[in-house]
């Protein structure tokens, strides 16, 4: 093991991730054409956060693109590797790439400024760490959980795929934008209209944000009121806070609260500066 001697550094498989492998010579050209992020200029070590759409522009798959000297490993949820490459190996038609499920794990680490050889830092929030694959435990960095991992994103104030779900949010209600996930002048790709139109339109009526709520989580999807009016709905809870989808237009209409009268309010992040509402 790389001893680190960070204090407070944090290690954590991520069993709910799995690994596609692309390779073969048109590799990037495939890619360019179907996913959210700029593949062209990925270099070999490099990791960048990314996502597959529908092509009416809602978010199928969040992604994490790492560059290889051959291809690129693309970290997906678990759960939809078989349908990301189901997806996939539809577009490839006569396209020179190679698409294959990879043994590779997927572990995050952080809480440290520095990490071992073979870790890519985490593109989307400063302070979020980095990823590895798969990533051997630095002797100093402590045992932790997927859920310790989960629970240190939501203090930071981002989403994860339990907020947005499947082909429910669009990428820009959900940050992608925000948080590096959307390559604007690289050209079209799968869905780019409606995202390059709200965009365009520079006004963004809902945003995925971290809220806070006095006493017990609510359930996913317990609606938030600001002034009697309907102001958003909790996408995610738990013991580490909750996050909601938010009408940003209606957040100053009134006293915020849930249906059951428990006062909210929205605690917004640092990487969210300029974007909260008056």
């Amino acid at each position: 093991m790389t001893d680190i001697s960070q204090p407070n550094a944090r290690f954590a498989d991520l069993p709910s991730r799995a690994v596609i492998a692309a390779s073969g010579p048109d590799w990037r050209d495939f890619l360019q054409g179907l996913l959210t992020q700029d593949v062209e200029s990925l270099a070999p070590g490099e990791i960048r956060f990314a996502a597959m759409l529908t092509p009416q522009g809602r978010l199928l798959y969040d992604l994490f693109l790492l560059g290889r000297e051959d291809g690129c490993l693309i970290d997906v949820a678990a759960g939809h590797r078989p349908a990301l490459l189901h997806r996939l190996r539809m577009y490839r038609l006569r396209a020179k790439v190679e698409l294959a499920d990879s043994d590779a794990t997927v572990a995050a680490l952080w809480g440290t400024d520095a990490a071992p050889p073979g870790w890519s830092l985490d593109p989307r929030a400063p302070g979020l760490g980095w990823r590895g694959y798969p990533g051997e435990r630095p002797a100093g960095a402590a045992a932790a959980t997927e859920a310790d991992c989960d629970a240190h994103r939501l203090a930071l104030g981002l989403p994860g795929p339990a907020d947005w779900g499947h082909d429910k949010a669009y990428p820009i209600e959900a940050n992608f934008d925000l948080l590096g996930g959307i390559d604007f002048k690289k050209g079209c790709f799968v869905g780019q209209e409606t995202t390059s139109r709200m965009k365009r339109r520079g006004v963004v009526k809902s945003r995925m944000a971290p809220v806070v709520i006095d006493g017990a989580p609510p359930e996913a999807g317990a609606a938030l009121l600001a002034g009697g009016l309907r102001a958003g709905q909790v996408t995610s809870a738990g013991a580490g806070g909750a996050m909601a989808l938010l009408r940003l237009d209606r957040l100053a209409e009134g006293e915020l609260t849930l249906e059951d009268g428990r006062p909210w309010r929205v605690a917004w992040p640092p990487w969210m500066a300029g974007l909260t509402p008056p």
